[in-house]
């Protein structure tokens, strides 16, 4: 069990995203292929890659938060003295945390509203729902990598690295 735990903590946006690059891919390719080769368009290609990009953006944020790579100006961090850089950092991620935090809430409160509505998508007549539970997910996940990125930023903190001291 604590392998497959450590196996999704490490691994389970990259592994999301790289199956659903390929498929996006691949539904691209046959549509060029039917479009140009056959003459014959398929009407879900183009939908379908459509709802993967958008999963693969939302999912693209939890990564990035688990990564620390979000999108933070950094030389803003050196106007202030390097003894309080360290909390900075952990202010700018309890700010990144409360951000992802409102748009996982909001993106469930969309995701029941689509439930109950029952809209289906044009072409493949996928329930919409599925699509708008995108931000839900992706944001619930970077909610779980920021509160690590703050606790992995106070245990250096703690432990007196140079960096982060």
């Amino acid at each position: 069990m604590k392998n497959i735990l450590h196996w999704l903590d490490e691994y389970l946006e990259i592994s999301i995203c790289v199956v659903l690059m390929s498929i996006m891919t691949l539904v691209i390719f046959a549509q060029v292929v039917f479009r140009y080769a056959l003459n014959n368009s398929l009407s879900w290609s183009e939908e379908l890659a459509r709802f993967i990009f958008i999963w693969l953006i939302y999912l693209g944020v939890s990564y990035g938060c688990k990564q620390m790579k979000h999108l933070k100006i950094d030389a803003a961090l050196y106007i202030f003295p390097k003894k309080l850089r360290p909390w900075i950092m952990i202010i700018g991620d309890i700010c990144v945390l409360c951000f992802a935090a409102y748009i996982a809430y909001t993106g469930f409160q969309l995701t029941l509203v689509q439930i109950q509505f029952t809209k289906y998508s044009s072409a493949m007549h996928c329930p919409m729902w599925v699509v708008n539970a995108a931000p839900c997910v992706g944001f619930a996940l970077a909610c779980i990598r920021q509160v690590q990125t703050i606790l992995y930023r106070l245990k250096r903190i703690k432990e007196g690295d140079p960096l982060y001291s």
